[in-house]
């Protein structure tokens, strides 16, 4: 039961709970929280998607509404929701724990270019824990999801509004993607992060915290700015 508790103990009193938590080399739980609650967002997203305008909208971009008849356009909005309940599950089981331990190798690196070098079990229960925010996330996200009827991905991303890219409907699409990187749950990761990642190195917790919070930044300038952006620019979607 204390293996369960620990974890949960970081979103009560983080400041205390992380450390300790860390101490204990606790990842498995959270692992497994995560992992849940993913799977569960995405599954419950692909039953209450109705995936017909969106293949439309998509075909008809691309220039191929005009040629495909209506057999095979059922069949593109079938085989579209069975990819995104198979996604859905897949990200939570294999993406968001594989997410994991390339984030703990990845601090395995910091710890050591900083002359901090601990063990690799602490720093991966520091990843684990990290992303405990964003489990709770994708269940508030599966929660809201099932209390709907129908769904569009373009309403998916207003059912939980945590970043300022939600809040704020009149900026342009390149500050609408830097203002999403202001995201509660993202940020208190990074909280999470910091804090964890001092427990388990020694490293002072401004430090660490500042470590984290460039870490963040070089993680959304490229994955929620620049690339989104290249594939605006390139015509993608």
């Amino acid at each position: 039961m204390t293996s369960l508790v620990q974890p949960v103990r970081v979103f009560i009193d983080p400041v205390e709970g992380t450390p300790a938590a860390v101490e204990a080399r606790r990842w498995v739980w959270p692992l497994l929280i995560l992992a849940l609650c993913v799977s569960a967002s995405g599954t419950l997203f692909s039953l209450r998607w109705d995936a017909a305008p969106d293949v439309i909208r998509e075909l008809q971009s691309s220039g191929e509404m005009a040629t495909i008849s209506e057999a095979d356009l059922t069949d593109k909005i079938q085989t579209t929701t069975r990819k995104a309940l198979v996604g859905g599950i897949a990200k939570g089981v294999f993406v968001m724990p594989m997410t994991a331990l390339l984030l703990a190798a990845l601090l395995w690196v910091v710890s050591w270019l900083f002359d901090r070098s601990t063990n690799f079990e602490k720093l991966m229960s520091v990843a684990a824990l990290s992303l405990l925010p964003i489990a709770l996330y994708h269940g508030v996200l599966a929660l809201c999801i099932s209390a709907q009827h129908t769904l569009s991905a373009a309403r998916l991303a207003q059912l939980v509004p945590s970043n300022l890219g939600v809040l704020m409907t009149d900026l342009s699409p390149k500050m609408a993607r830097v203002a999403s990187t202001v995201d509660f749950f993202n940020l208190w990761s990074t909280v999470i992060l910091g804090l964890g990642f001092s427990a388990a190195t020694g490293m002072s917790r401004g430090r660490a915290l500042l470590l984290a919070v460039v870490l963040y930044a070089m993680f959304a300038g490229v994955m929620m700015v620049g690339l989104p952006g290249v594939q605006m620019a390139g015509g993608g979607r």
